[in-house]
C-alpha cells in the first residue's frame, strides 16, 4: 500500500495535478473532481486547501512558476545575461506561455484577470532575479540605473513572449540576438 502524502508533498501533489489537468484539458474542462482523480485523494483534502476552481487554477500556476524558476545567469555582461535568461526561456517555457495563454482564456474572462495578473513577480521571486541582474550591469559600469524603468527591464522577455505567442514554437536565435542588439541595448545605453 503506497504511503499516505501530507504536508508539502500533498500539496505539491494536488498542484502538479491541477496543472496536468490544465495543460492536458484547459480551464472550460478543469474540475476539482478531475484533479482529485489524477492527484489519487479526495475532494475534502482539495477543498480544505482550495474552495473553489479558480483559487486551485491561480495556486497552480504560481506553484509551477515557482517550482520552475530560472536561475539568473552571470555571464559578466549585460548582452550575455539577457540573451542567455531569453535562450533558456526559449528552451523551456513555449508549453507553459502557450498555457498560459490560450488553455486559460475562459479562466480570464470569467475571473476579469489576465496572464499579468497570474505572473505576480513579487510571488515567484522574478523581480528579484531580474533586478539582481540588472544591478550587476549597474555595477559594472554597462548601464545607468537612470535608464531602466520596469518596462525596459520587461521589454526583451515581453517581446520574446510576443514571438513564442505569434508561432507557439521556439523562437530563432537570431530573432533573440536581433531583441537584445537591435531593441533593447539602445534603450539602455
Amino acid at each position: 500500500m503506497p504511503e499516505r502524502r501530507r504536508g508539502a508533498a500533498l500539496e505539491k501533489a494536488l498542484l502538479d495535478a491541477a496543472w496536468g489537468e490544465l495543460t492536458d484539458n484547459g480551464y472550460a474542462r478543469f474540475t476539482m473532481d478531475a484533479v482529485v482523480r489524477r492527484a489519487g485523494t479526495s475532494p475534502p483534502v482539495l477543498y480544505r486547501r482550495w474552495s473553489d476552481r479558480d483559487e486551485l487554477v491561480r495556486a497552480a500556476i504560481v506553484h509551477n512558476l515557482k517550482e520552475y524558476r530560472l536561475d539568473t545567469p552571470d555571464t559578466g555582461s549585460l548582452r550575455g545575461d539577457v540573451l542567455t535568461l531569453m535562450r533558456e526561456i526559449n528552451a523551456t517555457r513555449v508549453p507553459f506561455i502557450t498555457v498560459m495563454s490560450v488553455q486559460l482564456a475562459d479562466y480570464y474572462r470569467e475571473t476579469g484577470t489576465s496572464p499579468d495578473d497570474l505572473r505576480d513577480p513579487l510571488v515567484t521571486g522574478r523581480k528579484e532575479a531580474l533586478d539582481a541582474l540588472f544591478d550587476r550591469a549597474v555595477d559594472r559600469g554597462e548601464i545607468t540605473p537612470e535608464h531602466l524603468t520596469e518596462r525596459i527591464k520587461s521589454l526583451p522577455f515581453d517581446l520574446l513572449r510576443h514571438e513564442i505567442l505569434t508561432t507557439f514554437a521556439p523562437v530563432p536565435d537570431g530573432v533573440l540576438e536581433e531583441i537584445v542588439d537591435m531593441v533593447f541595448l539602445p534603450l539602455v545605453h
